[in-house]
């Protein structure tokens, strides 16, 4: 089936499932995700996360294609690439590092 996702930067917020908090903050403020995901393999979907840091905790392979905000993300392996709207990211498996989120960050995912 292909699936896909219409406009991921034009949905408001309101309109995205509350995820609650992160699941390991680092300090304040404690960020907040909202989502939707497609109940398909691989893993697809649209992600918002407010200000804040935290630690990835996603060990799968994934990529994402940005559309609103700002981030910085510190890789365990000493890496830091600074995102913003418009970037592509890939992470292999087993990227973990710490998020820094600047301004409410958005992306659409594919995680496999």
């Amino acid at each position: 089936m292909i699936t896909h996702i219409k406009q991921a930067a034009a949905v408001p917020s309101s309109s995205l499932e509350d995820w609650g908090k992160v699941g390991e903050p680092v300090g304040e403020p404690v960020p907040t995700l909202r989502g939707e995901e497609s109940r398909e393999k691989p893993d697809i979907g649209v992600w918002e996360c407010s200000p804040g840091r935290f630690r990835r905790q996603i060990r799968d392979a994934e990529f994402m294609h940005f559309v609103q905000g700002r981030a910085r993300f510190h890789a365990d392996s000493g890496q830091v690439i600074e995102i913003k709207a418009g970037d592509a990211v890939y992470f292999p498996r087993d990227t973990l590092g710490t998020w820094d989120v600047s301004e409410t960050l958005r992306k659409t995912y594919a995680i496999w």
